[in-house]
């Protein structure tokens, strides 16, 4: 890997890292298509280095943070870690047969309804 291509990712994982923890957003929203669009990874890659990377504790520093001053709730985020660590064998496992066109489709498509649903529709679901 050259020089200037480490330079990128540190700049990708502090600017990562600032959003994350400014915004509680995940490596999702901004280093796959960083890593697909800038460094011409595949979607599959980019979105398994994501994975990758989020499975060291990259975020804690960030939930220490929420946590100290009461925004954290860790039964919570077990339960999801949980059903996170499940999902996430499936979700690998079917996304590395799609093609890399198709699922980079599905990826901005999740994205457009998310932001959709976040500009015109502020109210929670209720369940």
């Amino acid at each position: 890997m050259e020089v200037n291509q480490i330079l990128l990712l540190l700049i990708v994982g502090l600017i990562s890292g600032i959003l994350s923890g400014l915004l509680g957003i995940g490596g999702a929203v901004f280093i796959i298509p960083a890593l697909a669009m800038v460094m011409g990874y595949s979607q599959q890659t980019a979105q398994g280095t994501t994975l990758m990377m989020m499975t060291l504790p990259v975020g804690l520093m960030a939930a220490i943070q929420y946590y100290k001053a009461g925004h954290g709730d860790i039964k919570t985020a077990g339960i999801l870690a949980v059903a996170f660590f499940i999902g996430g064998y499936f979700g690998g496992k079917f996304a590395n047969q799609i093609p890399q066109e198709i699922l980079k489709k599905i990826f901005a498509i999740l994205l457009l309804i998310i932001a959709f649903k976040m500009l015109f529709f502020d109210k929670a679901i209720k369940i």
